[in-house]
């Protein structure tokens, strides 16, 4: 296989690598060369080096020429920044009028506009990520090194946009065409060349150019010899009939060699003459076929029907993505065998094309091995590591970068301006939706917020934000509205709310009919609990628990299709109430229900305090206020842990009419709930499973001696908990 490309050494090039241009004499010569098996180019630096010294990534020296102890050579580095276009920031400043004097709460982080149709939207496509300042860096390097990068991190966090980014940042000059030739020395292993960027089309003209003059010259010595025979026939006593039948046999033998000639003409499996930036494929879910290339089948295949070889190969993403970004979203739904032949393409820059399918004619084919130096830009979720090959891991750690994206970034007033601007790209991007006042754009920052999960940070999921901005365009859009208001904003949350939240919201309801949710009164071992679903929706999950005698041994037995975690959190609470209890466990059956907790089951160990309030209610016989519900983890010293979603869970609390809420006081910073439901409920945080009790029983006798005989016991193991040097766990 020769390459056009590989003129490092040339010296026809001038000081700064570049060709100059060819004479029209020369480019003329090149577009006839003859037909047939490929013409080594004059150009090609390879035919100076010895034969099986091919130099591949990782031996010393990189694709470039370069050593790879100096990834940029001898150039200096601000060279380089320009040759990328990396000489900016990513993440350009928001290029708009701001106030001096604006107040650090001010939503709009002192943007003085009228609307979001005054920002300036960046031509730069990495300029419009916002946040992942590691990730940015690191496809910064990436791009300037062609190093290969891992992404890992939930949907929505800029993966994709951040491997769009890349391929405009990698240079578009090293782009090639690729040819696939007929070999005719074995046509089943068809011949490959690659040449500049669109030059395969010059080639491809003049091969067919020579073609057409070859089928002339053979229809005109075609058409002779069936006048002769026909000539002689009618001029001899020879039979009519056998003159006939003659020419048509000549008809026919030169229609057959005309087939010859046309296999001659070379398939372009790869074209860059349109390309304006490196090349970027998306091969997510790709078949083996689509991403390693293919050979189709061929249901003629002999009697001069049959399809050339060579024209029937079909490239495969990492062909196409040859100087460019191969993208690969869940890594991990790829196949094995997939991922080892990913990995043997990452590894020699090459990669042979033969037919996928074994029962196909295709699987005879294998081509010469075809360029693909492409940057892989592996992406997945959290679970993405577990089906993912190690090898291919090592091939992408070895020689490049792993980054695991944000969820969330710092509140700043630099950071709501890029908000704002996001709006503003929305708008632009879809170009039907009407523009957002300040106010709204105040309300989709203020969603960002409280999508976080945390206090003083904004959420990076830009999708699911990106799609509150369409619903919020398209309400303002159907009532004809210059400009989309708060009010449109407000409609559209509600509109596009998650099948989580919807159905939430429906089971809410159904409760309520069926007098299934208690908001009120006293009653023994029922405590409302607090669960989530999904990711941003919260359901109340009553909890009861029932002391019976043992028949046997005494045991805790749980029901409402507990996950493992789950049940470990039940023996966690076990140990609490075995600690505590005057009651004798080795003689009772302690039952815990999760009423109604559905097919899904209970996951997670958020409802560890909801455990060990109902059953400690059950066991003392002392009553649990109903008009409370509670979420929390719950150690086996009996301090209460954070957990996730109290947003959520809190505003399923006041739907359902409870009053009061008990969050772990770990959580009293991530409490982002909507204005709506502020009034309408107390929450308090508590830091131990005694000030549990305190707030949950009722019956002030009875609770305060239960509670202080749990102060004895728990009080000294929790105080060494609070310090300047302790630290609050995650939440679970």
């Amino acid at each position: 296989m020769s390459n056009d490309t590989d003129t490092d050494d040339d010296p026809r090039r001038d000081g700064g690598g570049n060709a100059p241009a060819e004479s029209p004499a020369s480019q003329e010569e090149d577009a006839e060369e003859r037909p047939g098996e490929p013409t080594e180019p004059t150009d090609d630096a390879s035919d100076d080096a010895p034969s099986g010294t091919e130099q591949q990534p990782g031996d010393g020296v990189n694709e470039n020429g370069r050593d790879d102890a100096d990834p940029g050579g001898s150039a200096p580095t601000d060279d380089l920044d320009d040759e990328y276009g990396l000489e900016d920031d990513l993440g350009s400043e928001v290029e708009a009028d701001i106030r001096d004097d604006f107040d650090e709460d001010d939503l709009l982080g002192g943007l003085d506009i009228d609307s979001t149709a005054d920002l300036e939207i960046p031509d730069e496509l990495v300029d419009h990520v916002i946040g992942q300042d590691d990730a940015r860096d690191i496809v910064k390097k990436a791009a300037k090194q062609r190093r290969h990068v891992m992404m890992i991190g939930s949907p929505g966090t800029g993966k994709s946009m951040l491997a769009k980014a890349m391929s405009h940042l990698l240079p578009k000059e090293d782009l090639q065409d690729v040819l696939v030739y007929h070999n005719p020395d074995d046509g089943n292993e068809p011949k490959v060349r690659t040449v500049p960027a669109g030059k395969g089309d010059q080639i491809i003209d003049a091969h067919k150019e020579e073609a057409r003059k070859r089928n002339q010259l053979r229809t005109f010595l075609m058409l002779i010899i069936v006048a002769i025979i026909l000539g002689y026939t009618l001029l001899t006593p020879a039979s009519l009939l056998l003159g006939i039948i003659a020419a048509v046999a000549v008809y026919i033998l030169f229609r057959y060699t005309q087939r010859g000639s046309d296999a001659m003409i070379p398939n372009m499996i790869v074209n860059a003459a349109d390309q304006t930036t490196a090349p970027f494929e998306d091969a997510t879910g790709a078949h083996a076929g689509a991403l390693l290339g293919d050979v189709r089948h061929d249901p003629f295949q002999s009697g001069g029907m049959e399809t050339p070889s060579h024209d029937r190969v079909e490239p495969g993403a990492i062909h196409k993505a040859n100087k460019g970004v191969l993208f690969v979203d869940e890594i991990n739904t790829l196949d094995i065998r997939s991922q080892q032949k990913l990995m043997t393409a990452i590894q020699e820059g090459e990669f042979s094309i033969t037919g996928q399918s074994e029962r196909s004619s295709g699987a005879m084919v294998q081509t010469e091995p075809v360029p693909c130096d492409f940057i892989m830009i592996a992406a997945g979720n959290r679970d993405a590591l577990e089906n993912m090959h190690p090898a291919l891991r090592s091939r992408i750690k070895g020689y490049g970068y792993e980054v695991f994206m944000d969820d969330t970034i710092e509140d700043t007033p630099e950071m709501r301006r890029k908000y704002i601007r996001f709006i503003a790209q929305e708008v632009e991007k879809d170009g039907r939706l009407p523009h957002f006042t300040p106010e709204a754009a105040e309300e989709v920052v203020l969603e960002a917020k409280r999508r976080s999960g945390r206090k003083g940070h904004l959420t990076l999921l830009f999708r699911n934000l990106g799609g509150l901005v369409r619903v919020a365009g398209d309400i303002a859009r159907a009532e004809d509205k210059e400009f989309t208001e708060r009010e449109d904003v407000l409609k559209a949350k509600q509109r596009s709310r998650s099948i989580e939240q919807q159905l939430a919201d429906t089971y809410i309801e159904r409760r309520k009919d069926y007098e299934l949710t208690v908001a009120d009164g006293d009653v023994v071992g029922r405590v409302n609990g607090l669960a989530v679903m999904g990711e941003d929706s919260g359901i109340m999950l009553p909890v009861m628990a029932e002391v019976a005698p043992a028949q046997g041994g005494g045991q805790v037995i749980a029901t409402g299709k507990l996950q493992e975690m789950a049940e470990e959190s039940v023996q966690n609470v076990s140990a609490i109430i075995k600690k505590f209890s005057d009651v004798d466990l080795s003689e009772k059956d302690v039952h815990i229900q999760f009423v109604q907790a559905g097919q899904q089951g209970v996951d997670g160990d958020s409802a560890s305090i909801t455990v060990a309030t109902a059953v400690i209610s059950a066991l003392e016989d002392i009553p649990i206020r109903q008009d409370l519900a509670m979420t929390g983890s719950l150690s086996v010293r009996g301090d209460v842990l954070p957990v996730g979603g109290v947003t959520h869970k809190i505003e399923a609390a006041a739907k359902s009419g409870i009053e009061t809420i008990i969050i772990p006081k770990a959580n009293e910073q991530d409490v982002m709930i909507e204005d709506e439901y502020e009034e309408m409920v107390e929450i308090i945080p508590v830091s131990n499973i005694s000030e549990v009790l305190d707030v949950a029983l009722a019956g002030e006798t009875e609770k305060d001696s239960l509670v202080d005989r749990l102060k004895s016991i728990t009080g000294n193991a929790l105080d060494p908990q609070v310090g300047p040097g302790g630290s609050n766990p995650s939440p679970q």
